[in-house]
């Protein structure tokens, strides 16, 4: 086929289109940066407002880190980081209750972070936002 028949260059808008939408989404991809310490606000209609302390530590996209409040104590958490999508969980200690823990949300253009929290398997829901307590 030349370079210069019909077919090409009917062809070459879809190829070029193609390429263009594969690096799209592998830039999509990358996983945003959420090492480090941040300050959460969790909002729930039973508890109100408490204000915990996260570590992450990120490889690629996987997390581990430490969760830290006067509600649920200090525990070990994992999760991963999906493009911009947040998500980890942990187990915390409530008055000799194990309470497992899920955070779920997004980090937005402005470095912040905001989702919905599940804790004891739906039995408590919430929201949070989250700041960079580190800079």
């Amino acid at each position: 086929m030349k370079l210069t028949s019909p077919r090409f260059s009917t062809m070459l808008p879809l190829v070029v289109a193609l390429f263009s939408a594969t690096g799209a989404v592998e830039a999509d991809a990358q996983a945003a940066d959420v090492a480090g310490e941040w300050t959460f606000t969790v909002t729930t209609d039973q508890t109100g407002v408490t204000n915990p302390m996260v570590t992450l530590e990120q490889d690629g996209m996987t997390l581990t880190g430490q969760y830290s409040s006067e509600t649920l104590g200090n525990a070990d958490l994992s999760g991963s980081v999906d493009g911009s999508e947040v998500t980890f969980s942990f187990s915390g200690d409530a008055q000799g209750q194990t309470i497992d823990a899920l955070f779920s949300g997004a980090v937005d253009e402005n470095g912040q972070m905001s989702g919905t929290v599940d804790f004891a398997g739906g039995l408590l829901t919430g929201t949070f936002t989250a700041i960079r307590s580190d800079g």
